[in-house]
């Protein structure tokens, strides 16, 4: 298995990158060549800080003169900087050099170049960001989470039907649960964009329980969560502030009293467990799902252990055939598509 990594991509690259290719290349011996794409000079003085200045055999360098920067405008960075480590990634895919892409860069610029230079599988309209959320005991897909933030109902059907392979394959959970997120649980509940998706996956051959609030998403209702990019990239980027800030409130209020701070210590590993849970770095990065090529997108400020975790869920969707189980689902739920009867007009 070859795997590409943006090596210039985040806010602390080429350093975090350059890390956790080495750090995976330990932890993941499935790995037969990690490919680094980036400007050569400065991927190799970080090799050199961290003591791996000869080359391991299962370790490349690419060199890419353009970097695409976070503030940059995806399409118009993808054709002014051509020779960029985004694109040359995805295309060491496309051409059959890389199993799968790696990036904590621009997630715009990430989701552009694959939708162009791979394309998408057979039966999927629009690709979308598969993310990891997690409830008290388990784990639920949230799917899109940014790719896409004028949805269709069509392609709402196509997350529900990859978000389901994505909880089949990477979760392990059999027959998941998908549910639409929407205002309300009744059917007659949403906008016109969830009122025909709702009928459309009524019908589709997935296990739809209809739809969920928001207040729901954390208490286990399903594994898949539907909805367009530009409300999931909200849930998203709201549950981690959250996250954040009970723990910052937490540990204002322990240390208001000797008391509170005996108690936190006696308390202290299930705060860890319940810190463990909700750090982004645990699950590494977020597949693009849609796309034919196996892509991660991770957070641009990720870590060394954040990155290389994206690179493991690159392997585990690799290893688990994912884009063929894809394209099975969509050909089963393809005769679902169009407008559905009785669509709520736009």
């Amino acid at each position: 298995m070859k795997i590409a990594l943006d090596a210039m991509g985040g806010d602390f690259a080429p350093e975090r990158p350059v890390k956790a290719a080495i750090e995976a290349l330990a932890h993941f011996p499935q790995i037969e060549k990690l490919l680094l794409f980036g400007q050569e000079n400065r991927i190799r003085e970080e090799l050199k800080k961290i003591g791996h200045e000869k080359l391991d055999s299962r370790l490349e360098i690419r060199h890419c003169k353009d970097v695409i920067e976070m503030g940059d405008s995806p399409v118009e960075s993808l054709r002014r900087k051509r020779d960029n480590s985004i694109l040359r990634s995805i295309e060491a895919v496309r051409d059959g050099l890389a199993d799968a892409a790696v990036s904590a860069g621009h997630t715009g610029a990430m989701v552009a170049a694959a939708t162009i230079r791979l394309r998408t599988l057979p039966g999927i309209s629009r690709p979308g960001i598969a993310t990891i959320m997690p409830t008290e005991t388990n784990l639920f897909v949230l799917m899109d989470a940014g790719a896409n933030l004028d949805a269709r109902p069509e392609h709402l059907l196509d997350y529900a039907v990859m978000g389901s392979v994505f909880s089949e394959e990477i979760l392990g959970y059999k027959k998941p649960r998908v549910g639409l997120l929407s205002i309300g649980s009744e059917d007659v509940k949403g906008n016109s964009l969830t009122k025909d998706a709702f009928k459309l996956l009524s019908s589709a051959p997935i296990h739809f329980t209809g739809n969920i609030e928001g207040r729901d998403l954390f208490e286990n209702p399903v594994e898949v969560v539907v909805c367009d990019g530009f409300v999931g990239n909200v849930v998203l980027k709201t549950g981690e502030s959250i996250a954040n800030a009970i723990f910052q409130w937490l540990k204002h209020e322990i240390k208001k009293t000797p008391i509170r701070m005996l108690g936190a210590w006696l308390a202290r590993a299930a705060f860890r467990a319940i810190k463990k849970k909700t750090n982004y770095e645990e699950y590494g990065g977020s597949l693009l799902l849609g796309v034919n090529g196996i892509t991660v997108i991770a957070h641009g400020s990720s870590t060394v252990k954040a990155i290389r975790n994206a690179i493991r869920e690159a392997v585990e969707a690799v290893e688990h055939d994912v884009n063929n189980h894809i394209i099975r689902a969509a050909e089963m739920a393809g005769a679902h598509k169009g407008t559905p009867k009785d669509a709520v007009p736009a």
